[in-house]
């Protein structure tokens, strides 16, 4: 296979056969250069095996009992309310809603920053905001509890 190779503004015609290289010409030059062998790299080496005697282990303190965690409470929405839950997971950038503010459809109610992109969470119909369960800068996964509507 023949290529055709620019180095340092000066154009190379190279030819290529089983694994070696050669410069058979140069293009627009003032005298044709003979061929330059191309180094092949060498074969990689694997390294030499380590012996790695057994240390003893030292025994480990007993674990402190984790805290234990209270359960956040569930997010309930108000008699005939709706719960609008994370699509995905991701950071609350922005929540330009407040509690008792009424909204139409299609108003954001939360802007969930998630790989890098800004997604709308939109009010799937005409209601008011009866809770806001996040804050600006949290983190939330899937299925998280955002914002109550009534």
């Amino acid at each position: 296979m023949t290529y055709k190779v620019t180095l340092n503004g000066k154009q190379y015609e190279v030819e290529v056969e089983r694994g070696e290289a050669q410069v058979i010409s140069v293009v627009d030059a003032e005298q044709v250069s003979p061929p330059i062998p191309v180094a092949q790299p060498p074969a990689p080496v694997p390294p030499p095996p380590v012996a790695v005697a057994p240390q003893p282990v030292p025994a480990a303190p007993a674990p402190a009992p984790a805290p234990e965690q209270t359960p956040a409470p569930a997010a309930t929405p108000p008699s005939g309310g709706e719960i609008i839950a994370a699509p995905i997971p991701g950071t609350i950038i922005k929540i330009p809603v407040s509690v008792g503010q009424e909204v139409k459809r299609g108003a954001v109610l939360v802007i969930l920053e998630a790989m890098k992109m800004e997604n709308e969470i939109l009010a799937p119909k005409d209601s008011t905001i009866t809770g806001i369960k996040v804050t600006q800068g949290q983190t939330v996964n899937t299925g998280d509890a955002l914002i109550a509507l009534g």
